[in-house]
């Protein structure tokens, strides 16, 4: 039998980390951020980091473990999960893995099998030479099937080099745990109010100066650009290619984007039991989870 493994996912904004600790601290968990930017230092305000008191003594993992500008790849993240995990269970605690990373939280839920080879920088240079549309042909003719957003340049780069580098195919999975899926969302116009007020929180908390000072301290402008979002914007910003207002206003935008195309890459996923958070979403998990663990909280 599988060892047994909680996951809450969401879009930003939508409360899963709090969720995550009330129910950890219920039933003697330890949580797992599968977030691909709350894994480096000093990224805190523009990834929405948890901060020490709110964990509130819920022992957190995968926080913190890479310096800015420092490479971290899927199957870095795959396999400190699966480490963190691993040592969760040996203590006898109850693994929670918390996030909205989706291609994370999957790699470890489903047992994505992946390898660590290094990147091969002349493939990468060719591949640089071609457009977006160009490169999602070429992945086409390689894996017809693939899902993958043929406007994530990205995306689609990584998948050509992998298939070139001999990976496993995507889509070769050898799941270790046994699953209990929680989804946190919210309908779609509180939603986007709550991005808004979320926003304006963490620039009055000191967001464009967190930024600020990883640019002073030469933190280059390309890695926080290919974060995305939060730090792109105010890299722009910062550098004076975009105005102040303009910014918070593309960024707003840019994050609502960001949250629907969330919620499809969750609402691929059958086995995710959504939560009503208007309503009572911590005892409906808890009953789900007491059921799942086959004990009470």
């Amino acid at each position: 039998m599988l060892p047994k493994l909680i996951v809450i996912e969401g879009t930003n904004a939508s409360g899963k980390s709090a969720l995550g600790v009330e129910l950890a601290s219920r039933f003697g968990g330890e949580i797992v951020s599968a977030d691909s930017r709350q894994v480096f230092e000093r990224l805190d305000l523009g990834s929405g980091k948890i901060t020490p008191e709110e964990m509130r003594g819920v022992p957190h993992h995968l926080l913190n473990v890479r310096k800015p500008g420092e490479f971290f790849s899927m199957a870095d993240f795959q396999r400190l999960a699966y480490e963190a995990i691993d040592g969760i269970i040996a203590r006898g605690n109850v693994p929670f893995l918390v996030g909205g990373t989706g291609l994370y939280v999957d790699s470890v839920a489903d047992g994505y099998v992946l390898t660590d080879k290094a990147t091969d920088l002349d493939l990468r240079a060719e591949l640089e030479t071609y457009t977006t549309p160009e490169l999602y042909d070429m992945l086409k003719e390689k894996l017809p099937d693939t899902d993958v957003d043929p406007k994530n340049r990205h995306r689609v780069m990584r998948l050509l080099e992998k298939l070139a580098a001999g990976d496993a195919a995507p889509g070769t999975k050898s799941p270790r745990y046994s699953l209990l899926k929680l989804g946190v969302t919210w309908p779609r116009e509180i939603l986007k109010q709550r991005i808004d007020e979320r926003l304006e929180r963490r620039l009055q908390q000191g967001m464009v100066d967190e930024v600020k000072s990883m640019l002073d301290d030469g933190v280059s402008e390309e890695f926080l650009v290919k974060l995305g979002l939060e730090y792109k914007y105010l890299t722009w910003y910062l550098t004076g290619k975009i105005g102040y207002e303009q910014m918070v206003g593309e960024l707003g935008s840019a994050i609502k984007r960001f949250a629907k195309r969330q919620m499809t890459w969750f609402r691929r996923d059958p086995r995710i039991i959504w939560l009503d958070m208007k309503e009572d979403p911590v005892s409906r998990a808890s009953e789900l989870i007491s059921e799942f663990l086959g004990r009470e909280a």
